[in-house]
């Protein structure tokens, strides 16, 4: 390994706290987390992802991302399929090798398992964790007539810390190799790509920047100056390029620069099918800016050069239905087909969130609901790093926002989808809905959830045990069979450490009640042991069946709070 490469891997080493790994095993991590970067740009931990084991079928990384969203267990795919109504599936393996040679040995068994894993009958033996990801794809088949897209996407990595020189017998092997993969019928793209050290020094730069794009907006005027607004403009984007803003270059929506979206995609709705029909029609595909309200993108930073535009760590804050249907629609567009943009650069939060409440009143959108997707999770941002040292976390807003920090674990940076499974298991009592019925707890926030009036502790709280239960199943103190139970571990945790019932969340009684259980988690012993007390309740209430269709269930929880009260 190149001197270089290996620097990366140990700084990625470092800030993924995953110092007791061997080298081998830290490069699937390295790798699985770089390649699958490119299609999910939120954070996530390749602990989800890594197979490499036994019977791994030759595969070391499998990543399968639905509707925008990392899939990590199969009963997502139920509540994204009854969420959204349809399903978009990306598939994305990878093969990590050490060594400086790429070899067409190596493609063949790559391949090999793969077809395998997908296969009515497979001969390979599985670990758990293929057994697991088994699972999530027959998920996925139960559900196969939402493919309203189209089949799902398949995306091969085969990775070393060689050259690739496009030697012929390599590339000849590797395009066959694509195409025993297009030939199962199973997908309506495959790309299968052979990354070398370059690349991958490449995928590590680009994974610590936030989202950037240059795009060319020539048709645009200025805006006088604003205060608290670096620069402002009006104008007509080409489609073409807008989409540039939107997508990532395997064509994927960038579902991550919507987080501050009220709406989402609605699929098709009578509104959406209008501009769809609009765009369909060579006559009215002209009109397009005249008969569309238009996208606003407000960025951290834009570079104007000549005609071109370099708009970084950007957000579109109103125009989500458009930018999907324009997506979806992208074989109608032609060179004619202009958007209506405001693109505005701002570091000012206050006039961002400003921006996005008064963009979004053309729909029922609640004040509650515009407070909890943007004003509180500010307040959390700037509530968590005021923890001295080891007892600090990071609440991540936006995509990729403290990748380019220095000095900051990535273990301990937490995104919203974490955040609200950890405090709804710890708090509200619902850890049997962090995956079966996610969307309940959706439906949640602005009332029970990111509510103004709750304080903002028992979120430092939920996010910080979260944290350091994902320590112990990586140093093994839990073992990793509990996993599927680690929600409800969070609620023992609370349970045992604080056996009366949460006082009003917005009560200064909420403060030493949550100081109460911060002494015990930052306390390494003690909430080692905690934990472990935990897991044992876990066992009890299992009586020997830990199947997540066990465990994920309002019956295990209700069990579960029966036994903790015995302990009282």
């Amino acid at each position: 390994m190149d001197q270089i490469t290996k620097a990366l891997l140990n700084e990625f080493v470092q800030q993924n706290a995953l110092e007791a790994l061997t080298e081998d095993k830290a490069f699937e991590h390295f790798t699985g987390y770089l390649v699958t970067a490119g299609h999910y740009p939120e954070s996530f931990s390749t602990d989800d992802i890594c197979v490499g084991a036994g019977g791994d079928c030759g595969i070391d990384c499998i990543s399968v991302v639905v509707n925008g969203n990392l899939v990590t267990e199969p009963e997502e795919i139920e509540d994204l399929a009854s969420t959204n109504g349809y399903l978009d599936v990306t598939f994305v393996f990878t093969q990590a090798e050490r060594s400086a040679a790429f070899e067409t040995a190596k493609i063949g068994q790559f391949t090999f398992g793969i077809r395998d894993f997908f296969s009515d009958k497979p001969q390979l033996p599985r670990n758990d964790k293929m057994e697991f990801y088994g699972r999530i794809w027959q998920a996925i088949l139960n559900h196969s007539r939402l493919f309203k897209k189209g089949n799902p996407q398949c995306f091969l990595y085969y990775v070393t810390t060689g050259k690739w020189t496009d030697d012929a017998n390599l590339t000849i092997r590797r395009d066959a190799a694509r195409k025993d993969i297009e030939d199962l019928g199973l997908f309506r793209r495959v790309i299968f790509d052979c990354v070398d050290a370059e690349k991958l020094q490449r995928l590590y730069r680009e994974s610590q920047n936030a989202i950037s794009v240059e795009i060319t907006f020539s048709q645009n005027t200025t805006i006088p100056d604003i205060p608290g607004v670096d620069q402002a403009y009006l104008g007509l984007l080409p489609a073409s390029e807008y989409l540039r803003l939107v997508e990532n270059e395997s064509q994927e929506m960038l579902t991550a620069i919507f987080y501050d979206n009220v709406r989402h995609w609605q699929e098709w709705n009578p509104v959406n099918t209008e501009i769809r029909s609009t765009l369909s029609d060579p006559n009215t595909r002209v009109l397009f800016p005249l008969l569309n309200n238009g996208v606003t993108v407000v960025a951290r930073r834009i570079n104007p050069i000549p005609r071109r535009f370099l708009i970084e760590d950007y957000q579109i804050v109103n125009g989500c239905q458009t930018s999907f249907v324009l997506h979806e629609c992208r074989d109608l567009i032609d060179e004619k087909t202009m958007i209506p943009i405001r693109l505005i650069a701002t570091r000012d939060d206050a006039i961002k969130n400003a921006i996005i409440k008064a963009t979004n009143r053309q729909t029922q959108v609640s004040d509650e609901q515009l407070f909890a997707l943007s004003d509180f999770p500010k307040q959390l941002e700037a509530f968590f790093p005021t923890f001295d040292g080891k007892h600090k976390l990071y609440y991540e807003r936006r995509s990729r926002q403290y990748n380019s920090m220095p000095g900051i674990e990535k273990v301990r940076v937490v995104n919203m989808t974490m955040l609200v499974r950890a405090f709804a298991s710890m708090f509200l009592k619902l850890p049997h809905r962090t995956t079966r019925n996610y969307k309940a707890l959706l439906r949640q926030i602005g009332t029970d959830i990111f509510n103004k009036e709750h304080r903002l502790e028992p979120y430092y709280v939920s996010a910080f045990a979260h944290y350091r239960l994902e320590y112990l199943f990586r140093n093994q103190t839990i073992d990793a069979v509990l996993k599927p139970a680690r929600y409800h571990l969070l609620l023992a945790f609370r349970i045992l450490t604080q056996p009366d019932s949460p006082p009003p969340m917005n009560s200064h009684q909420m403060e030493k009640y949550c100081k109460s259980i911060s002494e015990i988690l930052w306390d390494d012993e003690k909430c080692r042991g905690t934990f472990v007390a935990a897991a044992e309740l876990i066992y009890t209430v299992a009586a020997g069946n830990l199947h997540r269709d066990n465990i994920r269930t309002e019956s295990f929880t209700t069990a579960l709070i029966a036994e903790l009260n015995k302990k009282e």
